[in-house]
């Protein structure tokens, strides 16, 4: 019997065990999974914990731009083959040039190989004008000057020196330095606002301020930079015509495991809208009638494949002048052609008795150019680029995209021409000389 009672009092210290541990298990937390990464364990209850960033700016905000809306954006409703815009005058002011010179003459003052600085303290002896010099100048200049101005003197000093000066009244200092800070006051029309700030981006230009509102734009340099700056706005300033394209770009999935049919497009549209046909080193280049646009060829693409629009915009440039659209920039998101460029060399005037744009369009890739096509069309006529296989900018060795899958672009160039602008009405009553002229025109 002493046996049987020691057995049932090991029974029920067992049970009694079992009972605690369940009334544990009730008063703790069930998870329906348990993750442990890094010998952490990580579930629904847990707070992530991240490895500290480096204070830099986030890649949101690094692509933030407000010139994207509009260059990343076409109206095809409302676009204009044509369209006239008046001239207007682009002013460079240069900024910080501090108070005015006093007003003095200056007679029969030669320099010989002196340094800007130099040349000057000895211009200015027995003023009360310093002349500090914020950054050391290492170019001597030589001339001489018979009668003038002091500001007109140290204007042509420091330009042969190819350093800005800036006054201070109140400290009697005169501030020499090799770089400054200009202000461009642009045109209203934002086609050649985005024209001349390509141009800028061309000559490596990069910290641009634009203030899109009172459209004006500031830059800093030196007077490598004034030169090239005046040259693009002299250079922009003398065309009368301005060429842009207004683009979509495609990607174009085959239903089948077939390739497009691009045969199909003469039935379709008939072969006076199939203009020309110009093969590329890869792709091929359709020169095409208004009657096919971006609409129209998306409705014949679809009989055939699934068409994804990747990225769409517009670029401008002078005439005779190379410009560029970057793929990336204005992509619907991260896709395998962010990495393209397309540039553009256009030229609008007579071509063999025939007014024509005569453009070159090149296809570029960070490995190199891809494809270019000469093409010479007719206002009105539109470019089609088919045949770019999409195999082209993988970089894997396998991939999951179709063989015949395909990148089209669809381009439509635009001339804006150029006019004077009208002159200033004078409601004033015509008289004498002046009502005589008129009578007669």
């Amino acid at each position: 019997m002493k046996h049987n009672g020691f057995l049932y009092l090991a029974m029920g210290a067992v049970l009694c065990a079992a009972c605690a541990q369940r009334a544990a298990q009730k008063n703790m937390p069930q998870y329906d999974t348990v993750t442990v990464v890094d010998n952490l364990v990580i579930d629904e209850n847990s707070v992530p914990i991240f490895p500290k960033k480096a204070a830099l700016t986030t890649d949101a905000a690094r692509r933030f731009s407000i010139e994207l809306p509009k260059r990343c954006s076409v109206d095809w409703n409302n676009q204009s083959v044509v369209s006239v815009v008046p001239e207007e005058k682009i002013e460079v002011v240069r900024l910080a040039t501090g108070d005015a010179l006093p007003d003095l003459q200056v007679s029969d003052y030669d320099f010989r190989q002196l340094t800007v600085k130099q040349a000057l303290d000895k211009l200015l002896e027995g003023t009360d004008i310093a002349v500090v010099e914020d950054e050391a100048g290492i170019e001597k200049i030589t001339g001489s000057i018979q009668s003038g101005a002091l500001s007109d003197a140290v204007d042509l000093m420091t330009k042969m020196g190819r350093a800005y000066y800036s006054y201070d009244a109140a400290a009697g200092e005169l501030h020499l330095t090799h770089r400054a800070k200009w202000m461009i006051k642009m045109p209203r029309n934002e086609t050649i606002i985005m024209a001349l700030l390509d141009a800028m981006h061309g000559a490596d230009m990069r910290n641009l301020l634009v203030n899109w509102h009172d459209k004006t734009v500031v830059f800093e340099g030196n007077y490598q930079t004034e030169r090239e700056v005046a040259r693009i706005i002299a250079d922009i300033s003398s065309k009368k015509f301005m060429i842009a394209w207004d683009m979509d770009v495609y990607r174009v999935y085959p239903k089948t495991d077939n390739p497009i049919i691009w045969m199909n497009m003469l039935p379709a549209f008939g072969d006076k809208n199939v203009k020309m046909s110009i093969p590329g080193v890869v792709g091929r280049a359709l020169v095409v009638g208004p009657e096919i646009n971006t609409k129209t060829l998306q409705e014949f693409m679809a009989q055939q494949a699934n068409v994804v629009l990747i990225s769409q915009g517009t670029f401008a440039v002078p005439n005779g002048w190379q410009s560029r659209f970057d793929i990336g920039q204005c992509g619907k998101e991260e896709r395998l052609e962010t990495d393209l460029i397309i540039g553009a060399t256009g030229k609008y005037g007579d071509f063999g008795g025939y007014k024509k744009i005569d453009a070159k369009i090149v296809l570029r890739t960070g490995a190199g150019e891809l494809s270019s096509f000469t093409i010479p069309s007719s206002v009105g006529d539109n470019y089609v680029i088919i045949g770019i296989p999409t195999h082209s900018f993988v970089t894997t060795p396998e991939t999951l995209i179709s063989p015949f899958a395909e990148l089209v672009v669809f381009m439509s160039p635009r001339i804006i021409s150029v006019v004077d602008a009208p002159a200033p009405t004078d409601d004033a009553p015509l008289s004498g000389d002046a009502l005589r002229a008129f009578l007669n025109e």
